[in-house]
This record gives structure tokens, C-alpha cells and sequence, in this order.
């Protein structure tokens, strides 16, 4: 799917997309904080490559929980531009990280892509994939919650 692409259509779809990208960004500003603390606090007691292992799952319990928060506020219900959502989200935070990585913290793409490598332990794309559905999923938990109270 190109860029164009996920932008085009009606206006609540591009509404929706841009207050995502405002969401995106609070859970990005968390995660600097995240990965700050797992770096200040975590690492020294496991070794670095392990407590990127574990932050993998606690960044995405804050991702979903920020998602929770703000999903009716993003103002979709709609599967299709929540995939969308999901999938900008995707795209921005792999820019994002590679971009913070290689010109800000000057890692090497070796360390980077460490992350990646499900086979020797790296996590990431379980976090991304995970990033990916939490519109959805949050939306749908919120749903059915909401149903239960009526």
C-alpha cells in the first residue's frame, strides 16, 4: 500500500488518520521515556540486549493502554481506517527508530537490526505487529465493554 493511498478518501477517514498521528506521537514521547528507563534501570541488572527483550512487552502494554485512552477520541469505529491507523503507526515508528538510532545515538545497523532477528531472540516485530492491531483491538475491547454496561 502506498502512502497516497492510506491518505485518500473521505475526510472522518483523514480526520481519524491525523488524530492517530497526534496519539502516535504521545506514544512516542513514552516511549523515549521508556526506553530511557529501561536503559538508566533495567539493563544494568540484565545486560542491554535482555532488557530490550523484556521492554518489548512493556512498551506494548503502554502502547495499547494510551490506545485505550484515546481511541474514541481518534473517532472510528470503522475496521478498515483502523488497520490504516495501524499501519501508519507501522511505518512512523520504523522511520522513527531507525532515524533515532542511526543519527541521533549513532548505532550501528548491526545493533539495529539485532532487534529484528526473531530467530536470535530480538522482539521488535512481535512490539510492532502488536502496535499495528491496537487500534482495532482497542477499539473492539472498548466495544464490548461499553455493551456490557448497557
Amino acid at each position: 500500500m502506498k502512502i497516497k493511498q492510506l491518505f485518500s478518501g473521505e475526510s472522518s477517514l483523514q480526520n481519524a488518520l491525523l488524530r492517530g498521528a497526534a496519539v502516535w506521537l504521545l506514544i512516542m514521547g513514552v516511549e523515549v521515556v521508556h526506553g530511557i528507563a529501561r536503559t538508566a534501570l533495567l539493563a544494568p541488572r540484565t545486560g542491554d540486549f535482555k532488557a530490550r527483550q523484556i521492554s518489548v512487552f512493556s512498551g506494548s502494554a503502554l502502547i495499547m493502554s494510551i490506545t485505550y485512552l484515546t481511541i474514541k477520541w481518534i473517532g472510528s469505529r470503522d475496521k478498515s481506517t483502523l488497520l490504516r491507523l495501524g499501519l501508519l503507526w507501522f511505518l512512523l515508528t520504523l522511520i522513527f527508530e531507525f532515524v533515532l538510532g542511526r543519527k541521533v545515538l549513532h548505532l550501528s545497523w548491526q545493533r539495529l537490526l539485532s532487534d529484528y532477528n526473531l530467530p536470535k531472540g530480538g522482539l521488535q516485530p512481535i512490539g510492532l505487529l502488536l502496535m499495528t492491531l491496537a487500534p482495532l483491538l482497542m477499539e473492539r475491547l472498548q466495544s464490548k465493554q461499553q455493551k456490557r454496561l448497557l
